[in-house]
Parts: C-alpha cells; sequence; structure tokens
C-alpha cells in the first residue's frame, strides 16, 4: 500500500510538471481577436457552410452572415440531401443577397466523413482567394470576416481557425461542458497560444480560414478525409509540411449553439474528444493518462485523505496532498480564462470542476470506441 501510494506520488508529480509547462505558454497568448468594420476590397473571402438537416439552427447563421460586408464575396452552403426546410432557407436569403447559393455534394466516396467531403465539394467551385469554413450552428456578428482574414495577415497565419463563444446553454451543459474543453487545454494549450509544435495545434472547424492556394497545393481537405476531428488533423496535418498555422481566441466574433441537450453534447462532441484521428496511439496514451492524474483523481484524493479513508507514511500523504491541491487551484484558476469563452455563465460554470471525472471518462471512452455515426449519417466500419 505505502510503494502504491509513493508510485502515485511521483506519477501526480510527473503530471503537474506536464499540465505546467502546457499552461504556462497562455501568459503570453494572443489576446482575443475582434470583428473589423472596415471593409477590405482588396481580397475575397469564400465561406463553405455544410449543411444536413439544419433547418432549426441555420438561421441565426445566414443572417450574421448577410451582415457581412467585403472581402465576403460568395457564401456556399454545400447540402448532402437535408429533407428538412434547410434549402428553402438558404433559397429565402439568396433572393436578398446575391452571394449565396446551395450546392448538392453528391454521393459520399467511400473513406470520407461527410463534413470533410463537403466542404472538399465547395472548394471545388470556391472562387475566392481564402475559404472560411463555418457550421451552421453559429452566428456572426458584423466584422467577423474582415476581422479573421486581418488577423492571419497580421500574424502571418496561412492557416488559422478561430474559438467560439458558446450560447444557449443550459445549466447541465455549463458544467459538463467546460469541464470537457478544460481536457482539450490540459493537452494542447490556451487558445492564442504561440509557438505550439505541430502535434499539439488545436483547431476548430467552427470557423476555420486557410488560404485556397495552400488547400490546393496540399491536396485540400482530403489529408482529414477518413477523421472524425477534422479540423485538427487538417491544422496539424498542414503544421507538419510547415504551413503557418495557429488558433486564435474567436470569442468576440461569433456565438455557437451547438447542441440541443446535454445528451446530444455527450454523443456528438464525446464522439470527437479523444483526438484520436490526430494523435499517435502512445501520445495518446500519454495524455489521458496525465487527464486521469490531473483532472479526474484531485478532488477524489483530496476528499478519502480529508476523511481518513487514504492513509500512510505522513511524508507520502502531505507531498500527496500539496500535489492534489495543486492541480485543484490550477483548475480554479482556469475557470477565470474560460470564463470569456461562455456567454451568461451561470452557477453551474464555476461548479464545473465537479464534472472534471465525468469528462475524462467521456474521453476514455471515445478513446477506445471508434464512431460509426455521425451528424445523422451511418459509416458500414470505422474510418482509418
Amino acid at each position: 500500500m505505502h510503494f502504491a501510494l509513493a508510485t502515485l506520488v511521483a506519477l501526480q508529480a510527473l503530471a503537474l510538471g506536464i499540465v505546467i509547462a502546457r499552461l504556462q505558454g497562455g501568459r503570453r497568448r494572443i489576446p482575443p481577436v475582434h470583428p473589423v468594420r472596415e471593409e477590405l476590397t482588396d481580397t475575397s473571402v469564400t465561406v463553405l457552410l455544410p449543411t444536413l438537416n439544419e433547418g432549426l439552427r441555420i438561421g441565426p447563421c445566414l443572417a450574421g452572415l448577410h451582415l457581412q460586408g467585403a472581402p465576403l464575396s460568395e457564401v456556399i452552403v454545400i447540402d448532402s440531401g437535408s429533407d428538412d426546410d434547410t434549402r428553402d432557407q438558404v433559397e429565402a436569403m439568396r433572393a436578398k443577397d446575391h452571394r449565396f447559393r446551395v450546392i448538392d455534394d453528391g454521393p459520399l466516396p467511400a473513406g470520407w466523413i461527410g463534413k470533410v467531403w463537403a466542404l472538399e465539394s465547395g472548394r471545388g467551385v470556391a472562387r475566392g482567394e481564402w475559404l472560411l469554413g463555418m457550421d451552421a450552428d453559429t452566428e456572426a456578428k458584423p466584422g467577423l470576416v474582415a476581422g479573421v482574414l486581418t488577423a492571419a495577415r497580421t500574424l502571418g497565419f496561412e492557416i488559422v481557425s478561430f474559438s467560439p463563444r458558446f450560447a444557449g446553454m443550459t445549466a447541465a451543459e455549463q458544467w459538463l461542458q467546460p469541464a470537457m474543453l478544460a481536457t482539450l487545454v490540459y493537452r494542447t494549450g490556451a487558445a492564442g497560444e504561440q509557438g505550439v509544435h505541430p502535434d499539439r495545434v488545436l483547431a476548430n472547424g467552427q470557423c476555420f480560414l486557410a488560404k485556397a492556394s495552400v488547400l490546393a497545393d496540399g491536396d485540400g481537405y482530403a489529408p482529414a478525409r477518413a477523421s472524425f476531428s477534422d479540423d485538427v488533423t487538417l491544422a496539424r496535418h498542414y503544421a507538419r509540411l510547415g504551413k503557418r498555422v495557429g488558433f486564435l481566441d474567436g470569442s468576440r466574433l461569433y456565438l455557437v449553439r451547438s447542441y440541443e441537450s446535454l445528451a446530444q453534447m455527450w454523443r456528438e462532441w464525446g464522439r470527437s474528444i479523444d483526438l484520436r484521428d490526430s494523435t499517435t496511439r502512445v501520445r495518446q496514451v500519454a495524455d489521458v493518462l496525465v487527464l486521469v492524474l490531473s483532472l479526474a483523481l484531485p478532488l477524489p484524493i483530496l476528499l478519502a485523505v480529508a476523511a481518513r479513508v487514504l492513509t500512510g507514511p505522513p511524508n507520502v500523504v502531505d507531498a500527496l496532498v500539496a500535489i492534489n491541491a495543486a492541480f485543484v487551484l490550477i483548475r480554479v484558476l482556469l475557470l477565470g480564462a474560460l470564463v470569456r469563452s461562455y456567454d451568461r455563465p451561470g452557477l453551474m460554470f464555476w461548479l464545473s470542476p465537479l464534472a472534471d471525472a465525468l469528462a475524462v471518462l467521456r474521453v476514455l471512452i471515445s478513446a477506445v470506441r471508434r464512431p460509426r455515426t455521425w451528424r445523422g449519417r451511418e459509416y458500414d466500419a470505422p474510418a482509418r
């Protein structure tokens, strides 16, 4: 028992060092990107918007894009056979704004995930010098397109994506979702962090900007064709090729209402939260172990020591308490960094550290169980 306790202390001390090293770059992160209301007429941006039965949530997305000025030149909605009123809403917007149009992505080729194929289909007909992939659950603020382009140019990024501000969440979602988000931060660092290794690059497909010429030279979206975490897979692929790839804080640029319930969030986001398609197996195992040691165990360990359920040599127990108290402090401080990413955070947001063990469990489930469905589509066999 004493040996096991000492081993746990050693492993958690190592995990603490790793977490601190990954998070310390957040002190030098680039500030949030703001909208730019001035029009930029020296280039052009095509928005690529994949859809599949998005009728209940696409309205605010279309309205937000309608308010964008130059450099937005066209919005291509790539529909994957919606049988609701998605297309009708796009056509209604097209009647007001000629920049909008809808195309079909056709049969899904073998080995492709639906969203990635839709983006690639849109790329084939896009005319913009820059391509901005967005999701139907986003609501762009006026000046988003000019803002993301200005950030890319100013910082020299050829590919850059932006984290959102989460809105319309239930109390239960505000409790679990920040804990799931924390698992990403512990593995990859904060949005806006500079000098991230290609294997640690994070990305967000809800607002993903890329130079059309860079994608054309690199086989487009195809490198992520079979990935359920396509945004991260694509960003890391191009980063490894030496392209300037970034991930910035876009919480001032747009809102996102991703899920209709806690159960849907558990299923949909949980399927890709492990990032297994974007990470080597060895690194994924190491990351999961760090999450268990740094997020799942600290509170239970402190409670067990307080209840005298966990006992041992005083010096070992003291070290265990100190390390786990440090983990809890880091997690509480992280709340202060994450709060600006939430619209109207409530009490449950501040209690989200209590959901950390559940979030780590979801990562574990996702890591060992390959999904066979995604966004309403079923796949005959796991993608590889």
